[in-house]
């Protein structure tokens, strides 16, 4: 038994076989939900302090950049912003999911765009 537990990745199964025993045990299933429903908008504010932390550090090059290149390049931002909150908060399925994906996608390609086309030098 000892050799079967002192590999990592057993007990780390054991850990999480635990875990659920104990939550089925004592029917702590709306719990869990709710923890995981924290977590999910512990995540979404992660994901938005690091932009805000990446956006703080290069606000100054972005300054430089012509008036409709900034309007487009927050607008993306803003929008994949409001999109991954809606996905999180709604939860859609099937074609709601293929929707904010497409968004998602198009906001990237937005956001690269104009900064390719800001960052081109000249000679």
């Amino acid at each position: 038994m000892k050799r079967f537990l002192s590999n990592p990745t057993v007990r780390g199964f054991a850990l999480i076989a635990l875990v659920a025993a104990v939550i089925v045990a004592f029917s702590l299933e709306p719990v869990l939900a709710t923890v995981g429903g924290l977590l999910r908008i512990a995540f979404f504010l992660a994901v938005a302090f690091f932009l805000f932390l990446v956006w703080r550090e290069r606000r100054s090059d972005i300054e430089t950049w012509s008036e409709q290149g900034r309007r487009v390049f927050y607008s993306a931002i803003v929008l994949a912003v409001v999109d991954v909150g809606t996905y999180i908060g709604l939860r859609p399925g099937g074609r709601g999911t293929i929707a904010a994906g497409v968004v998602l996608v198009a906001c990237a390609y937005a956001a690269w765009r104009v900064w390719r086309d800001e960052h081109r030098y000249t000679t």
